[in-house]
């Protein structure tokens, strides 16, 4: 499989789980948070996938998943869930894309 199809299959898995955890969640302009959550994780999902670093796979994964998690904690205020839910993802996507 090629480095953009495991890319946009991993975006695509990664974006339906980050969304699907909002479910539950109240809050106004929730489409608009899924949305957004689905577009921010797919991006990790692809990026871990087309990114080579020197590291091992799941380095860089988890790398990534932490740098680019980090806009979106800032902007909620809600780190735990999204330090850790871009942790766990990365590292995951890592060891699939490596």
């Amino acid at each position: 499989m090629s480095r953009i199809v495991l890319g946009l299959a991993c975006g695509v898995c990664f974006g339906a789980i980050s969304a699907a955890t909002m479910i539950p969640l109240t809050m106004e302009n929730k489409t608009r948070a899924m949305i957004g959550a689905f577009a921010h994780r797919f991006a990790l999902g692809f990026v871990i996938c087309n990114v080579s670093l020197p590291w091992s796979g799941w380095l860089n994964g988890l790398l990534l998943g932490l740098l680019l998690s980090v806009p979106e904690a800032i902007i909620t205020k809600a780190w735990v869930p999204i330090m850790g839910l871009g942790a766990v993802g990365g590292l995951v996507i890592g060891i699939l894309a490596s």
